[in-house]
């Protein structure tokens, strides 16, 4: 295949992921309107509980998979 058509091709496939990339924000929703109250109130603002119980949950799931493959294991060689 000529490099011009291969130029051509990658043209293409970048002006497709462009237009369908820049659509997507014309579609989205307004910014909210400002607010006049603090972002957070008291200090300080850590959200703790947004992905580590998620961390934790897998994380026991990990470890409940890993004792039962040695648990299998042990018993396969016995």
């Amino acid at each position: 295949m000529p490099i011009a058509l291969k130029m051509k091709r990658l043209a293409y496939i970048c002006l497709i992921i462009f237009v369908v990339t820049g659509s997507q924000s014309l579609f989205s929703a307004p910014p909210p309107p400002p607010s006049t109250k603090p972002p957070c109130w008291p200090p300080p603002c850590i959200p703790i509980d947004g992905g580590i119980s998620a961390l934790i949950i897998a994380g026991a799931a990990y470890g409940a998979k890993k004792l039962h493959d040695k648990k299998k294991k042990a018993s396969e060689i016995a």
